[in-house]
């Protein structure tokens, strides 16, 4: 039975459908990357919610409240999106006192003070509850976990417990156990409760070469484990493009295979799967220039500086992952995302 989220918070208010013909080709075909929302954003992450809606968070800055908030968008159809407040804010950290020790003692070494920035939240609806994770400016992060499906109502958090963990993600697995993916790439195992750690992290990577710097993530394909993470093609930071990339393997704490190109201008996207178990990635806006055309993509020189072809908002770019000869392979299928630049590094 599906679960109504409307009535756990006032500013959530409810929207009429929209019937399928009104949504644009690109979604029902799946084949050409859509741009539902123009608002600033990085770092979108999406799920599909226990009510069947989708539920998207992000880092966003600019919110007339502050930027060290965790907003939420909600979502039938990938198209039309709600966004219906801000569920958890480093303000509400058992340990913000310390977080604004650590933003003091960064400001101290800049001639511009940074305010107090939240970076790269998830939410995860894991035993009827949601469970928030994030990173911020400070290099400090927290999980935090709900009562129950009121996105609100704060039951626990590790505050200090949870330490300097970049670009934290939740895995679980299929027998139920969980873990945290930080790092690029750190993982180790947590209890069942959710509470703390259960053992001690656990380096894994591809086996060819270092996988990236930040956006790490796990979903499991047909028994194999898929690790993505996220570099710029040159490998050098916010030269070339942001892109993802992945590698597999028969255990989820390796040894894995060699990195493997999993899609151009998509770093720190995630995959998920929508209603019609289709997979979609998420991006967004990274690079020092405007949005350049994918014409110009496919046959300049981006190796100067950081470019992309996504406008800023949430870009949403359809995946095909497919087992060929034992091995997994992932393509974007929009063919603009689909093939390395002139200046990638790594031959594929």
């Amino acid at each position: 039975m599906a679960v109504s989220l409307m009535a756990c918070h006032p500013n959530i208010q409810s929207k009429e459908k929209k019937d399928v013909e009104q949504l644009p080709v690109e979604v029902m075909q799946h084949k050409k990357a859509i741009h539902p929302i123009d608002d600033w954003m990085r770092d979108p992450f999406i799920t599909l919610g226990p009510d069947s809606r989708y539920y998207m968070t992000m880092t966003q800055q600019k919110n007339e409240e502050g930027d060290d908030l965790m907003p939420v968008y909600v979502s039938d159809d990938l198209w039309n999106w709600e966004k219906i407040g801000f569920p958890y804010s480093i303000r509400k950290a058992s340990n913000a006192e310390e977080f604004e020790a650590r933003l003091a003692e960064k400001n101290e070494e800049r001639d511009d003070p940074m305010p107090m920035r939240l970076w790269a939240p998830e939410m995860h609806w894991v035993d009827d509850h949601w469970v928030y994770i994030h990173t911020s400016n400070t290099g400090l992060g927290n999980l935090i976990q709900t009562k129950g499906t009121d996105l609100f109502e704060l039951k626990s958090q590790w505050g200090s417990n949870f330490r300097r963990k970049h670009d934290p993600f939740l895995f679980q697995d299929d027998d139920g156990s969980k873990y945290l993916v930080y790092k690029c790439t750190e993982i180790v195992k947590l209890k069942d409760d959710l509470s703390g750690t259960d053992g001690e992290p656990v380096q894994i990577g591809p086996s060819n070469r270092k996988m990236g710097h930040e956006g790490a993530f796990i979903i499991k394909y047909k028994g194999k484990y898929v690790l993505f993470g996220t570099a710029w093609s040159t490998d050098e930071m916010r030269h070339g493009t942001y892109n993802l990339y992945y590698c597999t393997s028969d255990n989820l704490m390796g040894p894995y295979g060699e990195r493997k190109f999993a899609g151009r201008f998509l770093g720190h996207g995630t995959l998920f799967l929508d209603k019609q178990d289709r997979w979609w990635c998420t991006a967004f806006y990274n690079a020092n220039k405007p949005p350049i055309s994918p014409q110009e993509a496919k046959t300049g020189d981006q190796s100067d500086t950081a470019y992309t072809i996504n406008k800023q908002g949430l870009t949403l770019v359809p995946m095909e992952i497919k087992m060929e000869n034992g091995e997994v392979i992932i393509r974007p299928k929009d063919p603009d995302y689909g093939y390395p630049g002139k200046e990638e590094v790594q031959q594929f």
